[in-house]
């Protein structure tokens, strides 16, 4: 499937939960204000969300979906993100994020590498994706022989296809030149074989087995 399919059936959609998540997680960092850099921007909403927070917001992705194209304050840049390079200049980015979007890609460390060059030094660099160590993905590899988030139906494989653990975060963050890497969980998560959510008290106590989204939030080492 071509990549122009794949993007085509997401919309450039994450969930409402996500980016907020996304968004509380960047304004308690305390980051520079002057750039945000939302690498797979889909429809533009966590820079929506952000738009008074920094001077400049630029969004890549393949295509310009939904609101995006009616977004006319955020800088589009239309960009192959599975290409070696992303089309922007280095050390731009006082925050550079990529929310639910590194497991769209053909190679996360490459991807992650162009995260870094993209951050200023210091700057903040945040990934978000499934998290593979939750109860209902255990169970569904145990069940399926298949991640949760990365079974072969609609709306996961093919556009889902690079499965990552916390700890390939960590590992691949420092190998591109991040520091202060930490990990963090959403605190949402699914019953397994149901639509409903856990509740708070319980993702809150059980964060790895209860949440459905893992971040990696770090910063771009100084020289």
């Amino acid at each position: 499937m071509s990549a122009g399919m794949v993007a085509a059936q997401s919309q450039g959609t994450s969930a409402p939960h996500i980016v907020a998540w996304a968004t509380r997680a960047i304004r308690e960092a305390g980051s520079g204000r002057s750039t945000i850099v939302d690498v797979g921007c889909g429809q533009g909403d966590l820079l929506a969300a952000l738009r008074y927070d920094f001077e400049r917001c630029v969004g890549l992705d393949l295509v310009a979906y939904g609101k995006m194209k009616e977004r006319s304050w955020i800088e589009f840049i239309a960009s192959d993100l599975n290409a070696q390079r992303l089309d922007l200049e280095s050390d731009c980015g006082d925050v550079v994020a990529a929310i639910e979007t590194i497991e769209h890609l053909e190679n996360p460390r490459g991807f992650v590498r162009e995260l870094a060059r993209v951050a200023r030094p210091g700057g903040l660099v945040i990934v978000t994706t499934p998290n593979k160590l939750s109860w209902l993905s255990k169970l569904a590899l145990v069940m399926k022989n298949e991640f949760s988030a990365f079974q072969e139906r609609p709306g996961l494989y093919p556009t889902h296809i690079t499965a990552l653990l916390e700890s390939d975060l960590r590992h691949i963050g420092s190998e591109c030149g991040l520091t202060e890497i930490a990990i963090e969980y959403s605190c949402r998560g699914r019953w397994p074989g149901s639509g409903r959510c856990y509740p708070a008290w319980m993702s809150r106590r059980w964060l790895r087995g209860a949440s459905d989204n893992i971040m990696m939030r770090a910063r771009k080492r100084r020289s």
